[in-house]
């Protein structure tokens, strides 16, 4: 018998052992009278030689062996004459004396390397062939290794690991909800849990002190990069704590991953910026803090001068790029179209360069004096060979948002946007509702169940819209990959909250009466927070995209190209369903 070795255990060490090895074929190439194979697993990469002269018949049978062929062989470790150091086993190939294919292989509709010719599509589509790739692999392998972590950390602390159900009534405040039919209960549905909130308050008022879940979740949203319909979130809930408590417990959690995933040691404490500085500074809730170039507001230098487009806006902000007074006309044609483009919306963009002597010129020069030009440089603390970018509006909150599209962009032109370079901060104290327009109420910003600020809880009668949120959200390079709150646990003031929500007691009874009848029985303070699994893995991996750590992820029209799904069901499973699908035009 012949030990069974993996393709990237081999070493010098082992020259004359006698091997098994199974894999996939990663590639072959004839060489003269030899033929050599490059056989792959998941663990690495180990070449094998056939040798027409030790054996004809041996070597003609690998001669014919494709790509993806699954194959067994025995053979003898040698030391490799032409060393490869670009993979661990460079150092030694197998002389093979027994080939057994396993399975044949078609041509794979892309090649299985590092660097594929195959686009996403086409990948996403043969995903199985796809999880082959090292680069794919690895990723998982990753986000394993961060769920063992993640574990072990919160076990050491006392966590428990309860598991809660997907399928539960729908609730309609947040995000739209994914919803199965029940057979058994015609015309009822459940939903699937777009987060387990509910459920971890109920675990509270149980009892468990201290629960987490690695927990799938799902959202009928649409979608971009940090986004999929179904999600894996590291869910947590604590009792008897206050924010200050579980902002601790989690920092401590994300330092602990930055040290074992990544090598990384943070020891100073992660930054803390209110929401509303975030929005005047950055334009964002989720702030990308690796760079400066924070907004200066420009109403009292530049309105009032004849330009009629500063003159009528109810918001002049701008930054500053450091350096960039070189870029050319065309360069900001780009910059002024990318701030125009839909999903963005700015009307256009006004620009100052700081010239060597300390000049301004600026594209709007004809309407302002080099006296008002150089207040405009001093609000920026601007130097020679800096670029000022300005945006305007009639909204402000609009227009921030807008200036932090052209800030980021900024930012990756210039390369201050390092994926090796990792900056945390809490935001905190976010606004308890936001206005929405749709629906012409106050909607909850988190969700209904985020207690206000103790401080602002007399506001609620009086104005509910300045009153702060007990939550907060941790953030990492613009990225938000965590966030929570201390929760209500008071039914009195659970219910005032659902008021404000436009909840009638009857539909408040109706979809949270469960919640409500168990804070009667006494509910613990409690409060939590959720980290998304998949935005740390991609966070720690260097990815564009969340898909790529998720094995089997879906499109950006949420769909499952390799399993064509979703897709229309059977008719005599609607029957059973007693549903009728009548798609409106």
């Amino acid at each position: 018998m012949f030990r069974t070795h993996t393709c990237g255990e081999l070493r010098i060490s082992d020259v004359n052992k006698q091997v098994k090895l199974s894999g996939w074929v990663q590639r072959s190439r004839k060489m003269g009278g030899m033929t050599f194979v490059d056989l792959r697993d998941r663990y690495g990469i180990t070449q094998l030689v056939f040798n027409e002269e030790i054996d004809a018949e041996l070597c003609e049978r690998a001669n014919k062996l494709g790509r993806e062929y699954v194959i067994q062989i025995v053979g003898t470790v040698n030391e490799r004459f032409s060393k490869n150091g670009n993979i661990p086993t460079g150092d030694i190939e197998i002389i093979v004396s027994e080939l057994n294919i396993l399975n044949s292989a078609i041509t794979p509709p892309f090649t299985i390397e590092d660097n594929t010719d195959g686009g996403d599509d086409i990948r996403m589509k043969y995903r199985y062939l796809d999880l082959r790739r090292n680069a794919v692999r690895s990723n998982l392998e990753l986000r394993h290794k961060m769920t063992i972590e993640v574990r072990s950390y919160l076990d050491k602390l006392g966590f428990l690991e309860v598991e809660t159900p997907v399928l539960i009534g729908s609730t309609p405040e947040g995000a739209r909800d994914f919803v199965v039919p029940s057979r058994m209960n015609p015309g009822q549905f459940y939903a699937l849990p777009q987060s387990p909130q509910t459920l971890k308050q109920l675990l509270m008022v149980s009892g468990f002190d201290r629960y987490f879940q690695i927990a799938k979740c799902f959202r009928d949203e649409d979608l971009r990069a940090d986004r999929q319909p179904e999600f894996t979130q590291i869910d947590c809930e604590m009792s008897f704590v206050e924010q200050e408590d579980v902002i601790v417990t989690f920092e401590g959690m994300a330092k602990h991953l930055f040290k074992v995933i990544r090598n990384i040691e943070l020891t100073e404490p992660f930054p803390r910026m209110p929401w509303s500085e975030a929005m005047k500074l950055y334009g964002s809730d989720k702030p990308d803090i690796r760079f400066g170039m924070e907004f200066v507001e420009l109403m009292d230098i530049l309105k009032g001068h004849g330009f009629s487009v500063f003159d009528n806006a109810a918001y002049i902000g701008g930054i500053c790029a450091e350096g960039a007074a070189s870029y050319t006309r065309k360069q900001l044609d780009a910059l002024t179209e990318f701030v125009k483009k839909p999903q963005i919306g700015a009307k256009g963009m006004v620009y100052a360069r700081i010239e060597a002597d300390g000049t301004v010129k600026s594209s709007v020069d004809k309407f302002y004096t080099q006296e008002v030009l150089q207040q405009l440089k001093e609000a920026f603390g601007a130097k020679p060979g800096d670029l000022i970018l300005i945006l305007s509006g009639d909204d402000a909150m609009k227009t921030r948002k807008q200036l932090c599209e052209l800030r980021l962009e900024m930012g990756n032109q210039l390369g201050l946007r390092d994926k090796n370079t990792f900056a945390c901060l809490w935001v905190v104290d976010f606004p308890l509702f936001e206005w929405s327009e749709e629906e012409g109420r106050l909607m909850a910003m988190h969700h209904p169940f985020t207690s206000p600020k103790p401080e602002d809880i007399h506001l609620l009668d009086t104005d509910p819209a300045a009153v702060r949120a007990n939550a907060y959200d941790m953030v990492i390079n613009g990225v938000e990959v965590g966030g929570g709150s201390i929760r209500i646990h008071d039914s009195q003031l659970q219910n005032k909250m659902f008021e404000l929500l436009g909840f009638t007691p009857e539909r408040a009874q109706e979809q949270f009466g469960f919640l409500m009848n168990a804070f009667k029985f006494g509910a613990p303070p409690h409060g939590g927070l959720a980290y998304g699994l998949d935005r740390w893995v991609s966070l720690f991996a260097g990815l564009d995209s969340i898909r790529d750590c998720i094995a089997f992820p879906k499109n950006n029209s949420g769909r499952d190209v390799m399993l064509d799904a979703p897709a229309a069901l059977d008719p005599s499973q609607l029957e059973e369903l007693n549903l009728i699908v009548d798609i409106k035009e």
